[in-house]
């Protein structure tokens, strides 16, 4: 009864929080706001929207509704498709890169989106010489310089031939893309510090259809701008929705009292138990499959990834250990309730990778546990179990602590569930669950033991991008900023200087070339054979939209785009709702 009762207060408590704060910006009708859970925890600086800053949030509703990008991949067709960008070209050599912009775009400002802003934001991050700032590493890597030939059209000059550059960098294929920044505002200032965020001066803006009209750590309003781009041009009409909200809702019991009591129109990642129950609350819940296992299959495989600065995990045969020890096959029944898939490799099973999967099919790793194999290479490294069951060499007991991220419910539990596996067979694990902020900066600057991730991800139709991530060109002291988060592992050595040559002798080979496949099983040879990361699962997303108030959200049958919420694309989300009752 008592739980019951603190259940019922959370639930009053929350609607009433958010009741009051939601709609604190102006009188806007609920049938007339879209209410979007934030993905991951609050939001430590809310009031810093450069998004180059390591650490600056950007799915709090400002890459969804206020920056657009130039393209977006299609994951239901495969097909690049544009937005602010208009066509994006390579010549024969593909070292040459003709980027065309669309007409008539503008900031909400009312200045001109031209060539100049886009030269300037690729000058920005070429002239970072510390690689911190967002996308400054993967630019570095591949551009020498760009040019404005007029108005509407930037060249881009690469240093080596990529048939990638355009859809890894500009078109949303994972999470995000290169905002283009304003010129007219940043010119002059720090990129490194400026906030962009001024009230009096209307900051932040961007191109989109929607402005900032509240900030705070917990909560972003965004009202509607009639005053469109899109609209002017004829590109498309201005959405719906007046006013969108995201919130942070906090835990997964918080998640799922909002939704239940239709608080929530677009809900992040929860468990099947949680899923179903709101179901049963609120039948107007739907997800992307409308029966078992409901998910959407996300491309950004789980892993734990090992700190081979610090003893005696620097050791390949000991992270060897630790992945015989862990089954998949039990993790994937407890913490994913069967809606997920053991990992084989590093990379996301789309149907678009299993020839590069199937390519190093004598390296997939077995979905259950090899216990006496791990166990044999702990105990070959002079490790011996002591009278509390786990093992101990010269009085230091073997142990793992493992960083989660405080906002995901899903790594939480896998590390659960790992953490038992690696306890019960004499590994003295820890999980320790810490706030987003501290996880991301423990992991670029190497304060880590192990962290569960997903780090690797990237690729969703060719190896390069996941496996570029841990070549040599990223590797950092401790204490020195891993950029883009790229190797935080530290791998290096002979295996990881010849595993990056092949690497880079992938990257600017043509789609689909036959010389591909030999090259990424050589390099993934050496790769498993350190024992770089420790895959796990696949990565399975369930996450359900309220219908009472807006429908077109994407589902398995109305496939338009993926279900992400959080990502860049998802102004083509918002273009598509429509009131319930219209």
């Amino acid at each position: 009864m008592r739980i019951k009762i603190l259940m019922f207060t959370t639930v009053v408590l929350i609607v009433a929080i958010f009741s009051i704060f939601g709609y604190a910006a102006g009188k806007v009708s609920r049938e007339d706001t879209v209410i979007f859970d934030v993905d991951g925890s609050a939001i430590a600086n809310p009031f810093n929207f450069n998004w180059m800053v390591p650490g600056t949030n950007r799915n709090q509703g400002m890459h969804q509704c206020v920056w657009e990008p130039l393209f977006i991949l299609n994951y239901e067709t495969g097909e690049i498709e544009p937005w602010l960008g208009k066509s994006f070209l390579a010549d024969q050599s593909l070292k040459t890169w003709t980027l065309k912009i669309r007409d008539g775009v503008t900031w909400a400002d009312g200045e001109a989106f031209d060539a100049d802003d886009i030269v300037f934001t690729i000058q920005t991050l070429l002239n970072d010489e510390t690689q911190s700032l967002g996308e400054a590493a993967n630019i570095q890597q591949w551009v020498e310089s760009v040019e404005r030939i007029d108005g509407l059209t930037v060249q881009f000059n690469l240093k080596s031939p990529n048939p990638r550059f355009q859809l890894d960098y500009f078109s949303v294929k994972v999470g995000g893309s290169a905002i283009i920044l304003p010129q007219h505002v940043w010119q002059g200032k720090d990129p490194f510090t400026f906030t962009f965020y001024d009230v009096d001066k209307g900051w932040p803006f961007g191109t989109g259809a929607y402005k900032l009209v509240q900030a705070a750590e917990n909560e972003f309003v965004y009202d509607r701008r009639d005053a469109w781009w899109g609209s002017e041009t004829g590109f498309m009409d201005v959405p719906v929705p007046k006013r969108l909200v995201w919130i942070v809702s906090g835990a997964e019991e918080s998640r799922a009292f909002l939704a239940a009591d239709g608080q929530l129109d677009s809900i992040m990642d929860i468990t099947l138990g949680a899923f179903e129950a709101i179901q049963d609350m609120n039948p107007n819940v739907i997800a992307w499959q409308d029966q078992l296992p409901y998910v959407w299959l996300d491309p950004c495989p789980r892993q734990m990834s090992v700190n081979h600065t610090v003893e005696p995990w620097d050791n390949p045969d000991m992270r060897r250990a630790l992945s015989l020890i862990i089954d998949r096959q039990q993790v994937v029944e407890i913490a994913y309730e069967g809606t997920s898939l053991p990992s084989k490799t590093i990379f996301v099973q789309y149907a678009e990778m299993e020839p590069y999967i199937n390519a190093v099919e004598d390296l997939w790793i077995s979905p259950t546990a090899d216990l006496v194999a791990g166990q044999a290479l702990i105990e070959a490294n002079g490790w011996a179990k002591n009278a509390s069951g786990f093992y101990q060499k010269d009085d230091q007991e073997l142990s793992l602590d493992i960083q989660t991220h405080e906002g995901f419910i899903e790594k939480r539990r896998v590390a659960a569930v790992v953490v038992e596996q690696l306890r019960a067979a004499g590994v003295m694990a820890t999980a320790r669950s810490v706030a987003g902020s501290t996880w991301d900066e423990n992991q670029a600057f190497g304060n880590f033991e192990a962290v569960m991730d997903w780090s690797a991800c990237g690729s969703v139709n060719e190896p390069w991008v996941s496996m570029n991530r841990y070549t040599q060109q990223f590797l950092r002291p401790i204490d020195q900023r891993s950029p883009g988060n790229n190797n935080f592992v530290r791998w290096s050595g002979a295996g990881a200087e010849t595993y990056s040559q092949l690497v880079a002798q992938i990257g600017v080979l043509p789609l689909g070339d036959s010389a591909i496949n030999p090259l990424v099983s050589e390099a993934m040879e050496i790769f498993m054979s350190e024992q770089v990361v420790i895959p796990i699962t696949q990565a399975r997303k369930l996450v359900p939209f309220d219908t009472t108030y807006w429908v077109g959200w994407p589902t398995q049958k109305n496939n338009y785009n993926h279900p992400c919420t959080w990502w860049n694309s998802t102004h083509q989300i918002i273009h598509r709702l429509r009131k319930a009752d219209s």
